[in-house]
């Protein structure tokens, strides 16, 4: 994608991001404190939810001094749906005619992490995978102002580490917009190389689901990322199917 190309695809989802991800945040910590989840796995679940998966998860643990048990109760929750989600998005897309574009916002604000996102994006066409990969790093670049906020509400220092695939993504996009006329056919080389990195991802997203990682989620964390997860998902498809995009 081309920098035009990005420019286009975020404005449109941006406002939507914006409102999804305060949204999701205040939603999911009233499911978990209905559901009496523990406050930083609850805390976890709702911001991996409204932002990026794990890497947003990684990123505010350690300003909630999460221990391990906390991470991984909330990774194995985002995994659990991440995967559902990479079968269950495209056919769903297609029962409401969803056009490309409007899936791509949808698959963007409603899926966790950005590799499935593009999993079932890619499924879809070349459109919504365009769109998807966009509207969905634009959310991923909350990672910075949420962590911020977070510390600053617990007095907390710490060091806002951007995710390294936004930068890449920037950074290949930039190279797309201006290189030689000579290089576009080097671009074919990779994009094919970028799918078989994108099926190893899945794979590897998909062996980490062992019954050990699900049996430590717990049925109340589950329950509080199923349904912000059900809220979050049926929330955005109206918004896109009521022609308010």
């Amino acid at each position: 994608m081309s920098l035009a190309d990005i420019m286009r695809a975020g404005r449109s989802g941006f406002l939507y991001t914006l409102l999804g991800i305060s949204f999701a945040i205040a939603c999911g910590l009233l499911l978990g404190r209905g559901l009496a989840v523990q406050r930083i796995p609850s805390a976890l679940i709702s911001i991996g939810t409204a932002i990026c998966g794990g890497s947003a998860i990684a990123a505010v643990a350690p300003v909630l001094d999460a221990d391990e048990h906390d991470v991984a109760v909330s990774l194995g929750t985002v995994f659990i749906l991440n995967a559902i989600a990479l079968f269950l998005f495209p056919p769903i897309g297609h029962c409401f005619r969803l056009s490309e574009t409007q899936f791509g916002i949808w698959s963007a604000l409603a899926i966790h992490d950005t590799s499935s996102v593009v999993g079932a994006a890619a499924r879809y066409g070349n459109l919504a995978l365009a769109v998807a990969a966009t509207v969905k790093l634009t959310r991923a670049l909350w990672i910075v102002p949420v962590t911020l906020v977070v510390a600053a509400l617990k007095n907390h220092k710490t060091y806002v580490q951007v995710p390294w695939f936004i930068l890449m993504f920037v950074v290949a996009s930039v190279a797309r917009s201006y290189s030689p006329p000579s290089f576009i056919p080097g671009y074919a080389m990779l994009l094919s190389a970028a799918k078989v990195g994108l099926a190893v991802t899945l794979f590897l997203i998909g062996s980490g689901l062992s019954r050990k990682a699900i049996a430590e989620v717990g049925i109340r964390p589950l329950i509080q990322g199923v349904l912000l997860w059900a809220i979050v998902a049926i929330g955005s498809i109206w918004l896109v199917r009521s022609g308010l995009i």
